[in-house]
């Protein structure tokens, strides 16, 4: 994961809200946890061809803070794939005021597993 350039697609962009703030005036980490695992289950339901659970979350590190008003990009990409599980490496940018200055404030490693109808783990498909 990159430090300077977002690593992987761009799957979800949102702003953040007076709402979502703690009580020290930053967003709450939770609410940037929740639209990392937004992003990172479009990814793998993507792959996946279908429905997708997180099942582990790995090395989240908060590198900086997010405020209000800063636009909330979040970049994912799959580390790996096994039978029924994937990794997906996610990092979280913000734009400050909307359309200024660029930089990461957050990434993990999530891991999702590929389900059926009935929540059973079923193989990833191949890529035809």
């Amino acid at each position: 994961m990159s430090d300077d350039t977002p690593q992987g697609e761009l799957t979800l962009r949102t702003v953040a809200m007076p709402a979502d703030v703690n009580v020290n005036g930053d967003i709450f980490g939770g609410w940037v946890l929740s639209q990392m695992d937004i992003a990172a289950g479009i990814v793998a339901a993507g792959r996946a061809k279908g429905r997708v659970t997180t099942v582990a979350l790995d090395a989240m590190k908060f590198i900086r803070p997010v405020k209000v008003g800063n636009v909330l990009c979040i970049y994912g990409e799959i580390s790996r794939i096994g039978r029924t599980s994937m990794a997906i490496s996610i990092e979280a940018w913000v734009l400050r005021d909307v359309y200024g200055e660029r930089e990461k404030v957050t990434e993990a490693l999530f891991t999702f597993v590929a389900i059926d109808a009935e929540g059973k783990p079923r193989p990833v498909p191949d890529i035809s």
